[in-house]
C-alpha cells in the first residue's frame, strides 16, 4: 500500500512557475516509479511526466517539455514537478501516482494515486 499526497497547487499568473510535490509513505520509495497527471474540466486525465525509482530515469510529455522538470529525493520520500513559463492551459487538477513497474506514461499502470492539487493560470 501507498499513500501519496500532493501540494504546491495554487493560483499564478501566466508566465509565472509553481513547484507541486508529491509525498509518499507506506512502501520502500525508491522502488516506485511516480507519475505526474493532469485533469482539466471537460476534458480526458492527461499524461505529464514520470520518474523511476532510482531517478535515473525521467519522461515529459511534449506539450509541457522544456517548461516542467520532474525530480525526487527519495531521503524525504517526495518527488517534485517543477513548473516554468506556467501557460492558461495548464490549468488542471494534478495528480501524481505510484507504480510498482519501472515508470510508465499510462495511466492504467499505475497502483496508487494521491488526491491532486489544483493549478490554476490566469492570463
Amino acid at each position: 500500500q501507498v499513500q501519496l499526497v500532493e501540494s504546491g497547487g495554487g493560483l499564478v499568473q501566466a508566465g509565472g512557475s509553481l513547484r507541486l510535490s508529491c509525498a509518499a509513505s507506506g512502501r520502500t520509495f525508491s522502488s516506485i516509479g511516480i507519475g505526474w497527471f493532469r485533469q482539466a474540466p471537460g476534458k480526458e486525465r492527461e499524461f505529464v511526466a514520470a520518474i523511476s525509482g532510482g531517478g535515473d530515469t525521467t519522461y515529459v510529455s511534449g506539450p509541457v517539455k522544456g517548461r516542467f522538470t520532474i525530480s525526487r529525493d527519495n531521503s524525504k520520500n517526495t518527488v517534485y514537478l517543477q513548473m516554468n513559463r506556467l501557460k492558461q492551459d495548464d490549468t488542471a487538477v494534478y495528480q501524481c501516482a505510484a507504480t510498482t513497474n519501472y515508470y510508465s506514461t499510462n495511466g492504467r499502470r499505475y497502483e496508487y494515486w494521491g488526491q491532486g492539487t489544483q493549478v490554476t493560470v490566469s492570463s
